[in-house]
């Protein structure tokens, strides 16, 4: 008995007599197959694999191409870093893809840099550009009176009353109302219906301010101004010299700015033909005053003043008092109409913005006068308030 041996497919199939004899004893309990077709062929013989035992009877064996084992997968070959690589395979075999991120541009120029245009520009949202084009030739801008002008054709805005003009002038540059505060700043009252900027006062060469912030010779220092001209305008009222010795040119302070006098921290002055060339290390050029300043002034005999005066054009007012008239004492009243410490005048008249006496919250007007009643003063307060009717009070005493 011969051992048969096939190579099929790398398979390697062993026969033998001994195997057919055990095929042949299966025969009865297995079912057979159905029979070939081709008959006038020789049976062939059994077989089973070695790895893979088969109870079944193989009459016919196709004969089998030998395949050519297929070669060995070429290694990766990763593409360059500037772009991705996809490495396709076959069905059968690995599939692999390699994703690497590109290198940045270089810089070339400011166009590079811009950002690419948005994906939905337009469509979800845009960008708001602005343009501003500017006129040919001379272009005047509006004033404010015509664009008070125009804002009241349109009727868009709401603008408050005109507040009155201030026809207070200063008695040394003769300029009305405030000024600047980096000027000839506020009004400063001097006497009755005479008033003074500060800078004005304050940069006279007489004046001088003392520790409590009162100025000093500013009376003086108006007379003299009375009799001097400025250099710059050539009107009355200039009081601010310069300080070179034997230098007569005086200005007025604001005409000294303008002039491009020089100032310095110690209150002294040069004019232009004396002040030294570039900058000083003691040289001002802020004049804002923002500490108490007051001009010193003799309370007492402007009161007096007022008095002896006949008719009266100017109002009188301390704090919320205001004074309308004095009054007037005949001889055969002195006795009567006196006390240690005050006058009580005939006819005085005052009146005082006061808290209300009805509202927590409101103030209202009380009108004091003095009357006579049978040979002995009577006080008399009445009090003006806006919804209610005139109360008057009365009384014997000033208390």
């Amino acid at each position: 008995m011969k051992d048969i041996v096939f190579c099929s497919n790398n398979c390697f199939v062993l026969y033998s007599a001994a195997v057919q004899a055990k095929n042949s004893e299966n025969k009865e309990s297995v079912p057979s197959l159905p029979q070939s077709p081709m008959k006038e062929r020789p049976p062939k013989a059994f077989h089973q694999y070695s790895n893979n035992i088969s109870t079944l009877d193989v009459h016919c064996l196709p004969q089998l191409q030998e395949k050519v084992s297929p070669p060995s997968s070429p290694p990766i070959m990763f593409p360059p870093a500037f772009e991705a690589a996809k490495v396709e395979a076959k069905p059968d075999e690995l599939k692999v893809t390699v994703k690497l991120k590109p290198r940045l541009k270089a810089i070339h120029s400011l166009d590079d840099c811009r950002p690419p245009s948005k994906k939905w520009k337009g469509m979800k949202w845009k960008k708001w550009s602005i343009q501003i084009v500017i006129p040919k030739g001379s272009f005047k801008p509006p004033c404010e009176e015509e664009i008070d002008e125009f804002l009241k054709k349109l009727g868009t805005a709401l603008k408050p009353d005109p507040v009155p003009k201030d026809y207070r002038k200063c008695c040394f540059c003769h300029e009305e109302g405030d000024g600047l505060t980096d000027g000839p700043a506020r009004l400063l009252n001097l006497d009755l219906d005479l008033w003074v900027h500060l800078n004005c006062a304050l940069w006279s060469t007489e004046v001088y301010e003392t520790q409590a912030g009162a100025l000093i010779n500013v009376e003086l220092a108006l007379r003299r101004g009375l009799q001097m001209k400025c250099m710059f305008c050539h009107k009355m009222g200039a009081t601010s010299g310069c300080h070179r010795l034997r230098c007569t040119n005086i200005y007025h302070f604001t005409c000294a700015i303008k002039a491009q006098c020089m100032f310095f921290k110690d209150k002294t002055m040069l004019c232009p033909m004396h002040k030294p060339k570039g900058t000083h290390e003691q040289e001002l050029s802020y004049f804002a005053v923002f500490r108490r300043v007051y001009v010193q002034r003799d309370e007492v005999r402007q009161i007096a003043s007022i008095v002896q005066r006949g008719e009266r054009d100017h109002t009188f007012r301390v704090g919320s008092l205001i004074f309308h008239a004095v009054g007037q004492l005949l001889p055969q009243q002195m006795q009567a109409f006196h006390s240690s410490k005050a006058l009580f005048p005939v006819g005085y008249e005052a009146s005082r913005l006061y808290w209300s006496m009805r509202y927590a919250n409101r103030r209202c007007r009380y009108l004091c006068s003095i009357e006579e009643k049978d040979g002995l003063p009577l006080f008399v307060i009445k009090v003006v308030e806006q919804g209610h009717e005139d109360l008057v009070l009365t009384d014997t005493t000033p208390k």
